[in-house]
């Protein structure tokens, strides 16, 4: 039975609703993972290492198609919400438009800029040239994963998170089938890694726009756009914290990895690259709630409807709640069989991965509040709590942790500054949730 955004929502409807998000997440992170294990085992330390190093940079460079994504659907959801189909269209049509123009823009200077930017982010001479091999390879794609990002959102509001589901398993299938294919059969080496990463994003971002340019059952379409500034600067407003997260969160690993090249060389570099994978697919649990649940929390304010805007407010704590306890648990137990299928042959280099990501794994516990706090702001259109939210938990806790923690605990302290920075934001999210309540009447 299709799910609709203004349905009475238990907490199976709500989990029906929002599990297509949350695979889809965990599919999008299976790019990152697949290269990562393939370049891991089958190509050598150094490229892993390169690898590590550029994939911040490139998933900071596609922030832009979250910044669209979820600042855009919020306000279209919104649209919808008050009865104006019509204009929700012509803003959807917009921001997809915009999008691809930026995307492009971005991708050209990124390709032309690649050597320099791999320098200033810390390569060494023996990483560069794979740096920039990858780094590039990716840019000729990165229209697309932004546009498949935005789409995520959209698919939500257009009712269809079935269809975002069937998106992300086609490209993450596509991804691993030429992983294997370039890198095991070929022999490619990082180059075939950046390839299939490529084919799968750029499939990820074509099938959307074939969807939605066409008559469809959906209740969005692209078709003629409707320019409006005020739109525009509220869905960046709107999606800014979207846009912190992820630049933040790029800036940060390129912080660790300065830290971590300097505590324990490339093989430190190695080790969080590994824990960034693991954690990848546990971080996107609370991130696919967040993405499947806003156009709901949008579509009821919008529409006025406060008893159900209540209902999502509170069924949403226990469900992170309850996630944030289960997945700190999964993660304690599975820490060993999931780091050895990376680093098991070097029994260092796994020794102090396993530790690392056990400790790291504790933040598991506190991040899914946090995630999901910044995110329900933004479906609120309230892009300003929602930023700064972001900006403290992502940029000015993190950075200021793992440059703190390591003076007293050496590399530990490296692991533990995202527990250290997400307790502090976990402080911050319950202020804002407890003054706003009010205003949006929540709780």
């Amino acid at each position: 039975m299709r799910i609709q955004l203004s349905d009475h929502f238990t907490y199976k409807r709500l989990l029906r609703f929002t599990i297509p998000s949350i695979i889809m997440m965990i599919c999008t992170s299976v790019y990152s993972i697949v290269d990562g294990l393939f370049v891991s085992n089958y190509v050598g330390t150094t490229p892993f290492a390169a690898l590590n190093l550029m994939m911040p940079l490139l998933m900071g460079i596609s922030t832009v198609g979250f910044m669209i994504g979820t600042g855009g659907s919020a306000l279209v959801a919104i649209k919808l919400g008050e009865g104006e189909r019509e204009k929700a269209n012509a803003y959807f049509s917009m921001l997809i438009y915009i999008l691809i123009g930026v995307g492009l823009a971005v991708a050209v200077t990124a390709f032309l800029l690649m050597r320099p930017i791999a320098y200033a982010i810390g390569a060494t001479d023996a990483m560069i040239e794979y740096c920039v091999l990858y780094g590039r390879i990716l840019c000729v794609s990165l229209t697309g994963f932004m546009l498949q990002i935005a789409f995520q959102s959209f698919f939500i509001v257009a009712e269809k998170p079935e269809l975002s589901l069937k998106m992300s398993l086609i490209s993450g299938i596509t991804n691993v089938i030429l992983d294997y294919l370039f890198i095991v059969v070929f022999g490619w080496g990082l180059a075939g890694a950046g390839a299939a990463t490529a084919a799968g994003e750029i499939i990820g971002g074509l099938g959307p726009i074939l969807y939605f340019s066409r008559e469809n059952n959906s209740l969005l379409r692209l078709g003629k756009p409707c320019f409006d500034g005020r739109v525009l600067l509220k869905t960046c407003t709107n999606g800014s914290s979207e846009l912190m997260t992820n630049i933040s969160s790029s800036i940060v690993n390129i912080l660790y990895n300065y830290q971590l090249m300097r505590l324990a060389g490339e093989d430190g570099v190695a080790a969080y690259g590994v824990i960034m994978y693991v954690t990848f697919i546990f971080a996107a649990v609370n991130i696919g709630y967040s993405i499947g649940s806003a156009p709901v929390v949008s579509y009821n304010y919008g529409a006025g409807n406060q008893k159900e805007l209540k209902n999502i407010f509170r069924k949403s704590v226990v469900a992170i709640g309850s996630a944030g306890i289960t997945m700190t648990i999964l993660a304690e137990l599975l820490s060993y069989p999931m780091t050895r299928v990376f680093v098991g042959y070097d029994p260092n280099l796994f020794a102090m991965t396993c530790r690392g990501f056990r400790l790291y794994a504790l933040s598991f516990l506190l991040s899914g509040t946090n995630i999901w706090g910044s995110g329900f702001f933004t479906a609120l259109g309230d892009g300003g709590v929602s930023a700064l939210i972001s900006f403290l938990r992502t940029l000015l806790f993190q950075v200021s942790m793992v440059l703190l923690l390591p003076v007293f605990l050496k590399l530990d302290g490296v692991w533990l500054a995202i527990v250290a920075a997400e307790s502090l934001a976990l402080f911050v999210t319950a202020v804002f949730l407890t003054r706003k309540r009010k205003k949006y009447h929540y709780a």
